[in-house]
């Protein structure tokens, strides 16, 4: 996997030296006082068409119950964001930390319930025996980076919360909603590292 690795390095080190305006944030909707550090974990998963590892949420969880969301969780004392995305990872899916080769932490995005998250990006190869902790993940999935990247894949919805509207994006991929918080993370990569330049980098397509 070390050249889809070295291709993503590159784009990740060019995308964020420069200087990108519109990353999307929920802290203006947060009205609690906690500012919970979290971590969580983009997998890319080395395919001929690479795909992003995804999981959905079982319905009875306090934060996010029933969503689609990347593997990850609260940084624990001691931690730092890279480390607590790798323990979150093994411990919903089973992903073992030392097949997945870290890129880098990306753009800290602040949720209107009270967390600061930092995505990790990171490259793991295809066909890991992944094992699902039901108490975290009710089901898993890949999607194509690709597509997820693609700004004309997503839709906007706007919707009433807290008192003010507030503007989404939207996408349906094979019988699962991603939106919200993942959503919004994609979206910032994306300005990291747009489409064309990932397809041009690449060939993934």
């Amino acid at each position: 996997m070390s050249e889809l690795f070295d291709h993503l390095s590159a784009l990740f080190a060019a995308g964020h030296a420069r200087p990108v305006t519109g990353l999307l944030s929920d802290a203006a909707l947060n009205r609690t006082d906690r500012q919970t550090p979290a971590a969580v974990l983009i997998a890319v998963i080395d395919r001929p068409r690479p795909t992003i590892l995804l999981t959905q949420r079982p319905n009875d969880m306090r934060d996010h119950p029933g969503q689609v969301a990347f593997p990850g969780g609260k940084i624990d004392p001691g931690e730092d964001a890279v480390s607590a995305a790798l323990r979150e990872a093994e411990e919903e899916l089973a992903l073992p930390r030392d097949q997945v080769r870290v890129i880098g932490a990306s753009d800290l995005y602040q949720t209107g319930t009270g967390f600061a998250v930092t995505p990790v990006l990171a490259v793991a190869p295809p066909d890991l025996p992944l094992s699902p902790n039901p108490r975290e993940v009710a089901a898993w999935f890949e999607a194509p980076l690709d597509l997820l990247l693609d700004p004309d894949s997503w839709t906007t919805q706007e919707v009433f919360w807290r008192g003010r509207d507030r503007r989404y994006l939207d996408m349906h991929y094979e019988g699962f909603r991603i939106w919200g918080v993942t959503a919004a993370i994609i979206a910032n990569l994306a300005k990291r590292i747009p489409k064309q330049d990932f397809l041009r980098q690449t060939g993934a397509v």
